[in-house]
């Protein structure tokens, strides 16, 4: 019962005609002493925040209806009192028409804006296999904004030659222009990733696109990793969190080199990198697994404001079932941790070497 009264009050109508309902009953106890005939200009006012235009001169022309019918039954027909109540109708129902227009063009206009956002966030975030060459995959992504499904981080999986070549990364900053530049840094990886020699001359095309597309105010730190289909894997890291290797036996530790490469987007300033010193290598067996993550997940803080411990925390988490099941696990650890929405856009990435496809 509860729940169909809350669909009915829920609905355009349900709320407008409750409110006059309920006048009407309060009137009919009250007699004509209590001047309740102005009250029922609530319904078409109601009605503007939802619905239509014509849904608020349905709800007037039921307001002016019931309004005449009990001054009709209370001996108020005709009375001043009548006529001012009738005036307070057909006011507030010529003003909430006009605001329901308004509402009404408002809302197609977010609409149009809403299904280009949805199609510009379609383009940026392919959705990732959950099988790519030699590797099964699982990813997660969550944004801060409410009115948007990414913002600033970024990730992306692409095949290559010897195996598989992935970024993932953190515009610096929020809003549209970090989605700018996180766009710039998908197209230049998904163009170079498939074909480029060396995985060095990744970063390099990236590091060219942002310099030719942005204007240069944000940078962008960031993982490039490969994985061979013989489990060799190459990590260069930008000035990001480093991956986290969980083994299939053995305890999980961070894939870090010893000199991290500058994020992307500080040529100009830092000169082109060198990347020979500061290239991570492991071997992978069958079965190992590997967690990348954006600070959105090490960053968000419990109610006494320390930092979500990512290796202690993730790695029973992650250690079994498929990659996707796991990293929805961490997200409500994450959740219960914090206590609340995120404050940050975060990007999950869980890869586990299976060996080389049959």
């Amino acid at each position: 019962m509860g729940g169909r009264w809350e669909r009915v009050v829920g609905s355009p109508r349900g709320l407008p005609l409750a409110v006059m309902l309920g006048t009407a009953v309060v009137d009919a106890v009250t007699g004509p002493e209590y001047n309740l005939l102005p009250v029922y200009a609530a319904g078409p006012a109601l009605a503007s925040a939802r619905g239509p235009v014509r849904n608020v001169a349905v709800m007037g022309g039921l307001a002016l209806a019931l309004c005449l019918l009990f001054a009709w039954k209370g001996d108020r027909f005709g009375n001043l009192r009548m006529w001012v109540a009738v005036a307070a109708i057909l006011y507030v129902t010529l003003a909430s028409a006009y605001a329901a227009r308004a509402r009404r063009k408002v809302e197609r206009r977010l609409i149009d804006v809403g299904d280009v956002a949805r199609t510009l966030e379609d383009v940026l975030f392919t959705p990732v296999p959950p099988e790519l060459g030699p590797v099964r995959l699982g990813t997660s992504y969550v944004s801060a904004g409410r009115a948007t499904r990414i913002g600033g981080d970024l990730y992306d999986v692409e095949p290559w030659s010897g195996g598989v070549r992935l970024v993932v990364g953190d515009v610096q900053g929020k809003g549209l222009e970090a989605v700018r530049y996180a766009s710039v840094v998908l197209t230049a990886f998904r163009e170079a990733a498939p074909g480029a020699g060396q995985l060095a001359e990744v970063g390099r095309r990236i590091e060219a696109a942002l310099e030719r597309r942005t204007d240069g105010r944000r940078f962008v730190t960031g993982i490039l990793a490969q994985l061979g289909a013989d489990g060799g894997l190459l990590v260069y890291n930008h000035g990001h969190p480093p991956p986290l290797l969980l083994p299939r036996e053995g305890e999980a530790v961070a894939v870090a080199s010893d000199e991290p490469v500058p994020p992307f987007g500080l040529t100009a300033l830092t000169g082109p990198a060198d990347l020979r010193g500061s290239v991570a290598r492991t071997t992978l067996r069958v079965g190992d697994r590997l967690f990348f993550y954006t600070d959105g997940l090490s960053e968000a803080r419990d109610d006494e404001g320390r930092f979500y411990p990512v290796h202690e925390r993730v790695t029973p988490l992650l250690a079994t079932g498929e990659p996707e099941e796991a990293l929805r696990r961490v997200r409500a650890d994450v959740a219960a941790y914090s206590g609340g929405p995120p404050d940050d856009d975060s990007a999950l990435l869980l890869l586990e070497f299976r060996g080389p496809p049959a």
